[in-house]
């Protein structure tokens, strides 16, 4: 294990990154899990505190906990997406912590203490467990950070309203913890079914959540090719619109394009989209017919055939 802990991608020059450090972030495929960390075994960590108070604390009071005594942190975030809350966030776990504010974020220094509090609380509270809310008896695996964690997303409940049985190859691009998968595997009739997220935790969830031979779930950016994704007969998706908490809308329309490249000759895409989202010359693009097959509720539900 590395010496040096990272967790998240700072903006280039807004704080000092050990060259050899850990990368710890779920959002970056392949990284480390902040909670498998040994206990007191690294030299220092520097964490880009995520905005969710369960998921910040659950990260911040990991990384103390992987610290050695007296190994320094650095956590810093925007000021308005949890920047404010960090100080008061690790004074209550015993830190003493000095702060400044630049470049609109706030910066937390600290050492580890040799004697933490509530680090199970807030380990807990932000840890992975099944949610009840999240579908029948006895509820879906989910975790706090991971997208729509307690609640069933909207835009997908619209969705499974109106999808078809599917039959043949398939895959679930931004599969999150696995809502539509286990719809699609409902049909007898599908025989393969890739399921690919670029959220770490989420990929374990689903992993919980989708225990069927029939499934592979992934760990990825839908947006680089997917091996061995291709000529399925057809793709659902709930495409992600923000990037780092800001809207994009060049992501749903790469995952049109990674759908449709993934597709064979007459494969279907279903996929929703906020009705504000302009993804009509997108999907005419990479697609033979578009149909609009629901709308309301501030949602569109479009079929989309090679």
């Amino acid at each position: 294990m590395a010496g040096e802990l990272l967790y998240g991608a700072p903006a280039p020059g807004l704080v000092d990154i050990p060259p050899a450090a850990e990368q710890l972030s779920p959002l970056i495929p392949g990284s480390a899990d902040i909670a498998a960390l040994p206990d007191a075994s690294a030299e220092a960590a520097v964490i880009l505190a995520p905005p969710g108070t369960l998921e910040r604390d659950f990260v911040l009071a990991h990384a103390l906990r992987a610290l050695k005594p007296g190994a320094p942190i650095t956590a810093f975030a925007p000021k308005d997406k949890g920047g404010a809350r960090l100080k008061k966030t690790l004074e209550g776990f015993g830190c003493t912590v000095v702060e400044d504010a630049r470049r609109h974020h706030r910066f937390c220094r600290t050492v580890r203490p040799s004697a933490l509090h509530d680090l199970d609380r807030a380990i807990q509270a932000g840890a992975p467990r099944i949610v009840p809310d999240l579908g029948p008896e006895p509820g879906m695996w989910s975790q706090p950070g991971v997208f729509s964690w307690d609640r069933p997303d909207p835009g997908s409940v619209r969705l499974l309203d109106v999808l078809p049985p599917f039959a043949g190859r398939g895959a679930d691009l931004g599969c999150g913890i696995g809502l539509l998968a286990r719809h699609v595997l409902a049909s007898t009739k599908v025989t393969d079914l890739t399921c690919a997220d670029l959220d770490g935790r989420a990929v374990a969830c689903a992993e919980h959540n989708l225990d069927d031979p029939r499934v592979r779930v992934l760990w990825a950016d839908v947006r680089r090719p997917l091996d061995g994704v291709a000529d399925l007969d057809f793709v659902v998706m709930n495409p992600p619109f923000h990037d780092g908490g800001a809207e994009d809308r060049a992501l749903g329309v790469a995952f049109i394009g990674a759908a449709a490249r993934m597709l064979a000759r007459r494969g279907v895409c279903w996929l929703v989209a906020n009705r504000h989202l302009p993804y009509e010359t997108a999907l005419a693009g990479a697609f033979a017919t578009v149909a609009v097959r629901a709308e309301g509720g501030g949602y569109k539900i479009f079929e989309a055939r090679k």
